[in-house]
């Protein structure tokens, strides 16, 4: 989580501020709400964790309103709608494929009718690669599952806990052309633009207008859409009640509608402000939506563990003796939590996954030997207990080469092409004392061949990071950085596991 300024002015919790729990889709908004009159404090969440928060009524008192990008996976959690007050909704985006134009023309697509059977189909043959969010950290990406689910099983209504069995197969064969993933829906956008390495992205119709040189398909049997609601909790005062309807009034105004349409790509939500001409004229049907939590958690654990292309994680960690005592401590406690501690839905869907190939480069004043662990598709306990055991086993002492630690995960990476989608994550806590420097490590990295370079380091400050070369280290990779200083190191490791 990382929260957010006062959007509408001065930061502060007192009576005449508006307090609001949102997923970071609708950051874009902040700028915009200065001037609705209404002084707004925006915290960030994911949307699972977010959910889970409101529905056990950590949001209460804390938050007034909760604005996500859809409250569908929200209002199927136990407890949750008695939480919940007035919903308002303020803007839409359906979730569709774009692809880059010459890629469309050549499937035929451009201009015409395509159901996500025929996409499904194209994937399969490999004809196409793309880029999602992972559906256990993203709306975007959950939406999209479960359009693709309903779509390719031919229920016709809301999925059964049978029904997603049953339509798995399919979903494999069209997550096989998958090669781009993310935790949230911005940034994959932005990997996209930096040569992403996929044809097109799966992602909001608003992201998607925000991307040059794709064309937007359109899926003739159905989207799954983003409506936005900001919704009002049941335990806000009757101040904060005033504010909202003050906030939303101004959002749904026409000229503000006008805007939010203009400057963010999506859908205005009042019948006086007509879509412009960038959204085309296609009838959107909407498909169904699970009506149980069961069956949407089964939906995500059968993407992770079965449907999605499996995964390598390389964890470089730092292991000298500035890390001894509460910081190593820390670390062994972040890395046990990714073997099933947590057990809140996304604590569990963060885990170590069915299938995942997890490497652990541990340094200190070089690198150290690796340990590869690989999860079988069934019955993973065993390795994870392995992961864990070893995590509680790490010992600190000695100086610190971070780079050395992070050629060896590259190396490592380039050992084995098996068609996983790799990434490496870099957790350190000083600066770089021994072994090669950035400069060396950079112009090694260079010198990889193009595929081997979409490998990407997402980088955890902790301690007393060089927090300038570890964003050095992030930009030339194509990764991001997670800030665990002052706060917890397990919480920067379950959201990394959102773009793994």
């Amino acid at each position: 989580c990382s929260a957010g300024a006062g959007a509408g002015g001065e930061t502060g919790d007192g009576p005449d501020v508006l307090r609001v729990l949102a997923g970071s889709e609708v950051k874009d908004l902040e700028p915009m709400l200065r001037n609705s009159g209404v002084k707004v404090r925006i915290s960030y969440t994911g949307t699972l964790d977010g959910a889970e928060q409101v529905a056990r009524g950590d949001a209460d008192g804390s938050y007034d309103a909760v604005w996500f990008s859809s409250n569908r996976y929200l209002s199927l959690i136990d407890g949750a709608k008695g939480r919940l007050s007035t919903e308002t909704r303020i803007m839409s985006s359906p979730v569709l494929l774009g692809l880059r134009t010459a890629k469309a023309r050549e499937l035929g697509w451009e201009g015409r009718p395509v159901s996500w059977q025929q996409i499904a189909a194209a994937a399969r043959q490999g004809r196409f690669t793309f880029g999602m969010t992972n559906p256990a950290s993203s709306n975007s990406g959950f939406s999209a599952l479960v359009g693709v689910a309903a779509a390719l099983s031919d229920a016709g209504e809301a999925l059964s806990p049978e029904q997603v069995a049953t339509v798995t197969p399919k979903l494999k064969e069209f997550f096989s052309a998958q090669r781009l993933t993310s935790g949230s829906s911005g940034w994959l956008a932005e990997a996209y633009a930096r040569d992403g390495g996929v044809d097109g992205l799966v992602n909001y119709e608003s992201v998607l207008l925000g991307v040059k040189g794709l064309s937007l398909i359109y899926p003739s049997d159905g989207v799954v859409t983003a409506d936005y609601p900001l919704t009002l909790l049941a335990s806000a005062t009757p101040e904060k009640r005033e504010l909202y309807g003050r906030l939303t009034s101004w959002l749904r105004a026409p000229d503000t509608q006008r805007q939010i349409m203009t400057t963010t790509h999506r859908r205005p939500a009042v019948p006086q402000v007509r879509p412009g001409p960038e959204f085309g004229t296609a009838p959107l049907l909407e498909l169904p939506f699970p009506n149980r939590r069961s069956t949407a958690d089964g939906l995500i654990t059968a993407y992770l563990d079965e449907a999605r292309v499996p995964s390598r994680a390389l964890f470089v960690l730092d292991v000298s003796g500035s890390m001894e005592g509460d910081r190593i401590e820390n670390l062994r406690r972040a890395l046990v939590t990714l073997t099933g501690a947590d057990t809140s839905a996304s604590g569990t869907f963060s885990r170590f996954r069915d299938r995942e190939n997890v490497v652990m480069i541990p340094f200190s004043g070089s690198a150290g030997q690796p340990r590869s662990f690989t999860l079988p598709e069934s019955d993973p306990q065993p390795v994870l207990d392995e992961i864990k055991a070893y995590a509680q086993g790490l010992r600190t002492g000695g100086g610190t080469a971070i780079f050395d630690g992070l050629r060896t995960a590259y190396q490592q990476a380039a050992t084995a092409d098996d068609g996983r989608y790799t990434s490496v994550v870099l957790m350190t806590d000083g600066e770089n004392t021994d072994g090669i420097s950035y400069d060396d490590f950079a112009a090694f990295y260079r010198a990889l061949p193009d595929e081997r370079r979409r490998t990407r380091t997402f980088v955890v400050l902790f301690g007393d990071s060089d927090v300038e070369e570890m964003r050095r280290v992030a930009t030339l990779t194509g990764g991001a950085v997670f800030d665990a200083r002052d706060g917890s190191l397990a919480a920067a490791f379950k959201e990394i596991r959102g773009y793994q």
